[in-house]
Order: C-alpha cells, then structure tokens, then sequence
C-alpha cells in the first residue's frame, strides 16, 4: 500500500478497489447531428428545408411501430411516466427484475416527454435564403432497460425526434460482478459497491482490463435494434462519446465501528479546509490560473436511501466526491461531463495533416475509457493522500510541538515555527501551495509570494524548514518539495489554527 493513507490503516483495512461507477454514454448520427448535415442529406434527397418536418416524420414513426413490435414480441409493455420528478426510473426497473429474475433480456420499456435536440425552418427575408436552424424541443422518448451479459443492467435512450441523439447507460461494478463470478472469485455486493472480495489484487486486475472494443459492438448491436430509422437516415451510423463517467475508488473497511469515527474526523475537516487549488490539484491541474480559474461549490448531502453521507467538491465540469456507503466502504469518486479537463501526453493531429506527441485533453471517444483509468485513479489518491494529512487534534498538536522547539544542528540553533507570527504563517501558506505539489519549489518560487524577503533570507528559511524536516531536496537540483511529515504538520497547524483557536475567539 503506498498510499499515506492506506499506510495509516492498513491493519483495519481488507481491501482497496478501483472501477469505474456510472458510465453515460452519448451517440451522435454522423451526418445528421448538426445543422448543415441534416441540411446536406435532404439535399441529396431533392427535398426542400421547408418539408424538413414531413421529412422526418418517417423515421419517427418506423420508431413508434418498432417499439411496439418489440413490446409484443417480448411481452413487455411500455409504461408512460407522466412525472418523471415523482418516480425514479431505477425503482420501476428494480421491481420489474425483482418479479421476472436476473436473466438477460429485455427488463421494461418506458416512455416519458423529455427535452431534445431538435431542426427549425427558417427564411432569412433579406437574403433570400432558407436553412435549418439547431434548436431545443420536445419529444416522445423511449427507455429500453435490459439486462446485458456482458455488462449487466444498461438501458438505452432513444427519442423519436431527428436527429436521434441516443443516450447508453452501464454501471462498471455490475460489469464487474459478472466478470468476479466468471472468474470464481467469492464477493458480496451492495447496491453500486462491494463490501467484500476474496481476492482483492485479482478484482483490480480484471477492473483494469475492461475491453471498450466490446462496448463499442454492443452499442452498435442495441442502436441498431432499437432505433433502426436512425440508420435509414444517416447509413454511416453512430459515432459514441463520454458523456458522464465516475470512477470510483472503495477502500474497504473491516467493519462500521472502525470506520465510523475516522470519517467523523475527516468529514469534520474537510468540509471547512479543502481550497479551490486544493480541489485543482486534486483534478490534477497544477494551480488556478486562466480557464482553470473556476469556483469551488462544495456541498454536504445524507443519503437515507443509502445508508451514507456525501461530500462533494464541484469546479466546471468535473468534481470529487467522498462517501461512507453502508458505514463499512469509504468512496474516493472522481466525476467528470468533459473528459477534455484532463490533460495526457498523446497524438496530436494537425490540421495541414502532420502529427506532434504533446500534453493535450482527453479525446471525448468512447476509446479515452483506457487512457482515462491511470488519470481518474491518481485524481482518487490524490484526494486520500490529502486526507492522511489531516488529524485528530491531540495527535496534530504532537507534531505542532516538535516544530515550534528551537533546534541545534552543527554549532547553530534554528528557532522554531511561530504560526502566529505573520512571516511563518505567510511561508508556510507559500510552500502549502498546489502549485508546487508537481514539480516542487525553488528559491525563486517563494520570492513571488514573499517578495519583502531576499534571496539570501529565502535561503536561510529554506534551510530551517530542512532541518526542522518539513521539506526536502530533489537530488541535483536547487528545487525542494513537502515531505509527508511537513504536509500533515502544515496543514494540522493552520486547520488546528483556523478550526479551533480562530472560532473559541469569535465565540468568546
């Protein structure tokens, strides 16, 4: 376990796993999924813009009659959802599974009005031109819930409006499950999480071997069964993005009683201490600055249904959240709705036809699934590294003493930290910083955030924080970075500070 936090309670610990949670997927028409290419295909139809609805209406009617041939064929009726605020979908499913069992097949059909991307006719007067124009709408969708072999309990989303943007949903634990049991590896499983497995070291193996290749064919097969009209209009097909993804790491716990009073504590913290460069570093960008510089909304949130309290950090498009479901599992989850927040090192295609291999965002392809394992996991650990470096008081004050003693190496003293006094607090401030968490800090680094110093006092307080154990030095460099001792006591002493001392004072 290298994890300072896995480290930390590695004998109430039975295991830790990563996988992915809930998978969104999106599939656009090629051809048809913007203005001019819906404009294009009735071009090669000989039809005009202005027919753009009777154009159409075809296709969603051979819709209509193949859901319903499918709903006699499979005896399953299609059940319209008036209010789909007042019911959740994933109940009707589970009962429905409930009464039929768990074999593959087609689970239920439903139905409910919902909002869509849609084409309006329109006639610019003053140029004498007509065109189709993107716009929002409504339209009747259909939910095909099934239970797959391969990836459990999925369903698929299809409106019956052009340009038949369909949505794919799975969850990975489920996936998983079927591939323990094709394994023979014992496990329990509680909703969307696993309370136990036999062997964790296999699970991960098989966690991280998830084939996107075989999804890919299995939404070409249900896309194709399901909404067959799609195909009628644009042959080329569907091309199949991210358009939601969690991944979650689970760090199991032997049982509720030892978990319990360790997320009181982190919980307790954390809600009052994580910084928006907390959070970018987290999502691995190295500090705020330009279009990362987003605000942090984080929010609290008690899951009756279950059993578990959420924490949740949101900057943009991406989050971090941290969950005790069950009181026995703690969740380190990793959402994103653009995977082009995060950045890896790969191909690049130009647009005069060459290729470089730099640092660029993830693709949205349904293929990043691979790439984006490693950099969702590290977002993960990240966040429980950062937990370790926060304790209980009494165990944080310990730590606070042995910092603030003077210290006698080699003839010379090197007094302790003060962290009431504003030169100390504003240096550990500066080496607490995301910025450096990457790539470390060098003498020049602090001067910009503590330019009243000098280079040669710099260096004399570089040299106390070294001795006193808080930083060390990258080998053939002048640059330093945090060691865990110095991590967990900065930010114990600024919270013990900011927490306790600082609130007693505004309550007095």
């Amino acid at each position: 376990m290298k994890n300072e936090f896995l480290k930390k309670y590695k004998k109430s610990i039975s295991g830790v796993l990563s996988c992915y949670d809930r998978v969104v997927i999106k599939g656009t028409l090629h051809t048809a999924c913007f203005a001019d290419g819906m404009m294009s295909i009735m071009n090669r139809k000989h039809t005009k813009y202005k027919y753009y609805r009777s154009f159409v209406s075809p296709h969603r009617d051979k819709i209509y009659q193949n859901t319903e041939q499918i709903s006699k064929q499979e005896q399953v009726p299609i059940e319209f959802i008036r209010n789909s605020r007042a019911v959740r979908k994933e109940d009707l499913v589970q009962a429905k599974i409930a009464t039929r069992g768990d074999h593959s097949g087609l689970v239920c059909i439903l139905s409910a009005m919902e909002r869509c991307n849609n084409y309006r006719y329109n006639y610019d007067k003053q140029t004498g031109k007509s065109k189709l124009l993107s716009v929002k709408g409504r339209c009747l969708h259909y939910y095909f819930y099934f239970l797959d072999d391969y990836l459990g309990l999925c369903y698929l989303r299809v409106p019956t409006w052009a340009p038949f943007q369909l949505q794919f949903y799975f969850n990975a634990h489920n996936w998983l499950a079927i591939q323990l049991d094709k394994a023979g590896i014992a496990y329990e499983q509680r909703d969307n999480a696993f309370v136990h497995i036999a062997d964790y070291e296999k699970a991960q193996a098989i966690s991280d071997s998830f084939e996107v290749k075989k999804v890919h064919q299995l939404l070409e097969k249900y896309a194709l069964a399901y909404c067959p009209a799609a195909f009628d209009l644009s042959p080329v097909g569907y091309h199949w993005s991210i358009m939601q993804l969690e991944y979650a790491t689970d760090v199991v716990f032997k049982d509720s009683k030892t978990l319990g009073p360790i997320y009181d504590e982190i919980l307790k913290t954390m809600m009052h201490t994580v910084t928006p460069d907390d959070v970018a570093r987290f999502l691995g960008r190295k500090y705020l600055h330009g279009k990362n510089n987003m605000d942090l909304n984080t929010t609290f949130k008690q899951v009756k249904r279950q059993e578990m309290r959420r924490l949740k950090h949101v900057m943009g498009a991406s989050s971090i959240k941290m969950y005790d479901k069950f009181g026995q599992v703690l969740r380190i989850e990793t959402t994103t709705n653009n995977t082009t927040n995060f950045y890896h090192y790969r191909s690049v295609d130009h647009r005069d036809g060459s290729q470089t291999s730099k640092v660029a965002p993830v693709k949205k392809s349904i293929y990043s699934l691979k790439d984006l394992v490693p950099i969702m996991k590290g977002c993960n650990f990240r966040y429980l590294k950062f937990i370790a470096a926060i304790d209980a008081p009494i165990s944080g004050q310990k730590r606070l003493q042995k910092i603030t003693k003077s210290t006698k190496v080699n003839n010379r003293s090197y007094k302790g930290f003060n962290f009431f006094d504003s030169d100390d607090e504003k240096l550990l401030f500066a080496i607490a910083k995301g910025d450096f968490c990457i790539k470390g800090f060098a003498n020049k680094n602090l001067r910009k955030f503590i330019p009243e110093k000098s280079t040669a006092q710099i260096s004399r307080l570089l040299k106390r924080l070294h001795v006193k154990g808080l930083i060390k030095k990258i080998g053939n460099s002048y640059r330093y970075y945090m060691t865990t001792l110095g991590r967990k006591t900065v930010n114990t002493a600024l919270k013990i500070k900011e927490l306790f001392i600082v609130q007693n004072l505004d309550y007095a």
